[in-house]
């Protein structure tokens, strides 16, 4: 099919985290088991929570979205990329690759992406039968539509029709769909042309008049009330709004704490462990102490390392490491939490904020230095000690040496990777998603507690987003939303 003749349609929230990312991918999993040849698009995204692919970095919920249409994710599915280093300002990832820093201030600049945009989102059409689009936030906030590229300003460059989600569980939903409708501008209120309730508890027959004033007060149709879907938790979350501790499992064999940092990174990495059904994983927020009958502590990833450890020991949550260290517990460090374990951080060029460098944890006997090269980069790996394989990625700046490098916990084709302490209880790695590769989670479990899991993960995304595809299309009117998306340029 080409270009030209390519359906699309834009799926927009009343606000960020009200499901759009999660019905995007439930409705490339549905029209792709219909056999038509689905794209996934998101023009532009904020989010550390990223994916490698083989030319570059996007969002992570772009990468889940490739996945439930069952095809390979690429850079074009998500052109801009912004990464939040502090509250003032993010690394700019463009068609994959770093493209410089956006400040808070410089949000008109996000409109000199547009060329790119455009590019990558004809790149997709000329590949697909039908390209699904997930705005960012609301298209409602009109002090930034000047120079708009995440929503409307998206859907009126690319003549692409969108529909718009109200999250009632939150409160104010018809409140929120009549708002946004007035606030708009006349050409962009007739790029939207219906509507449609998510995460609604109860009898939706209960609110039929609230359909009704919504469907007065703006002239669009609902598509349908869309109940909520508890099996969520189980995919990988984009927002870390999201991010919580799993049920609690007090019978559970491994109990694993992780303190929950400002720049917490690619937090998706804890998914499989969440869900393990041995596994009691606890989420520490500031203020709160590491719990002392933790078996683990984790140190996730982090965008702002220095930022990090520095928050990490005005929590005092070092000490609470170096006791739980002394009682013989275990320590794991992902990328970022890597490089604090190791006795110091330097960032000489100010690549993740002022240039500078911090002592480390000191629990292997390593040492970091930031550089401008940045590793992205899908890997087969290995677990060192038992030989399990499967696939991870890379995506961080620098470079860590030293003494524990020599007993490296895994294996990257030919090559080591991570560090380990001489007695083995505290291990670092560069490498995000192992513990998404069954085999090699299972064997890194019983390595850590003497028992192995035989719980698939893999297994649990793929039967979740088909139970989401057949959620959707029990409670939205699918057909009504593919029709619309061949009105693009007249096709229906």
């Amino acid at each position: 099919m080409s270009l030209a003749h390519t359906p699309a349609i834009m799926i927009l929230g009343t606000g960020s985290n009200v499901g759009k990312s999660l019905i995007v991918a439930g409705l490339c999993r549905l029209f792709t088991d219909r056999g038509l040849k689905v794209a996934p698009f998101k023009p532009q995204n904020m989010s550390n929570n990223a994916a490698a692919t083989p030319g570059g970095e996007i969002g992570r919920a772009q990468a889940l979205q490739a996945r439930a249409a069952r095809i390979a994710p690429h850079v074009d599915m998500n052109p801009v990329l912004l990464k939040p280093e502090s509250e003032t300002g993010s690394q700019i990832v463009l068609q994959g690759r770093v493209a410089g820093h956006l400040a808070s201030g410089d949000y008109a600049r996000r409109g000199d992406f547009l060329p790119q945009v455009l590019e990558s989102f004809e790149r997709l059409c000329a590949r697909a039968d039908l390209v699904i689009v997930e705005g960012a936030g609301s298209p409602a906030e009109t002090n930034l539509r000047a120079r708009d590229i995440a929503n409307l300003g998206f859907a009126r460059a690319a003549n692409v029709p969108a529909i718009l989600i109200g999250d009632i569980d939150r409160g104010g939903v018809i409140a929120s769909l009549i708002g946004t409708h007035a606030v708009l501008e006349e050409a962009d209120r007739a790029m939207l042309r219906a509507f449609a309730i998510n995460r609604f508890r109860g009898d939706a027959s209960l609110f039929g008049a609230g359909v009704e004033t919504i469907q007065a007060a703006t002239g669009w149709p609902c598509l349908g009330i869309v109940p909520w879907f508890a099996e969520a938790a189980r995919l990988p979350a984009e927002d870390g709004l999201d991010l919580r501790s799993g049920a609690r499992k007090p019978g559970a064999g491994l109990k694993i704490a992780v303190p929950v940092m400002p720049g917490i990174a690619n937090f998706d990495d804890l998914d499989p462990l969440k869900s393990e059904p041995g596994v009691d994983l606890v989420l520490v927020r500031r203020g709160e102490a590491l719990p002392g009958d933790a078996d683990l502590i984790i140190l996730p990833g982090s965008k702002t390392t220095l930022r990090d450890l520095a928050v990490l020991r005005s929590e005092g949550w070092d000490i609470d490491i170096q006791a739980h260290r002394r009682r013989g517990g275990c320590v794991m460090g992902l990328c970022g939490g890597y490089q604090m374990l190791g006795r110091v951080v330097r960032d000489p060029l100010g690549l993740e904020g002022p240039a500078g460098e911090a002592e480390g944890l000191g629990l292997l006997d390593v040492e970091t230095v930031l550089d401008r090269e940045k590793t992205v980069r899908e890997v087969d790996i290995a677990h060192a000690a038992s030989g399990a394989a499967g696939r991870a990625y890379e995506i961080h700046l620098g470079d860590t040496q030293g003494a524990d490098t020599m007993r490296a916990p895994f294996r990257v084709g030919t090559r080591t990777e991570g560090a380990m302490s001489p007695d083995g209880r505290v291990v670092g790695t560069y490498l995000h998603g192992v513990f998404s590769a069954d085999p090699v989670r299972s064997a890194w479990l019983a390595a850590v507690s003497g028992v192995a899991s035989a719980f698939s993960y893999e297994a649990e995304v793929e039967a979740t987003l088909d139970r989401l595809a057949a959620h959707l299309a029990a409670h939205l009117d699918v057909e009504a939303l593919l029709a619309l998306a061949r009105q693009r340029l007249g096709l229906a």
